[in-house]
């Protein structure tokens, strides 16, 4: 099992972080890596902007390159137990803060 570490989401005329996932969603298959799980840990919950390119333009990118398997991981959205885990981050940082 391998974690590839790559950024999305380029935008403007500047260089962006490398290695770009959709470059590298393109080379895998020739690597003969053709299973693979994503995710997108920089988010607490799933954007639209994120489904687009991750669910969606990187799946057809990584299968016209011959990848067989692509299964993206939501983040954590709504869950209950997410939920009660910002509300517990939120509690702990704030507290004495005058309101």
């Amino acid at each position: 099992e391998e974690i590839i570490t790559t950024f999305q989401s380029r935008f403007g005329r500047q260089e962006w972080l490398k290695p770009y996932t959709s470059q590298t969603l393109k080379e895998l298959p020739s690597m003969n890596i053709k299973n693979i799980h994503i995710i997108s840990p920089g988010f607490s919950a799933d954007c639209l902007e994120t489904l687009e390119e991750l669910e969606k333009e990187n799946r057809e990118y990584f299968e016209k390159a011959g990848g067989k398997k692509y299964k993206y991981i939501p983040c954590l959205n709504d869950n209950p137990l997410h939920i009660s885990m910002m509300m517990g981050l939120i509690q702990k940082h704030t507290q004495g803060w005058e309101i």
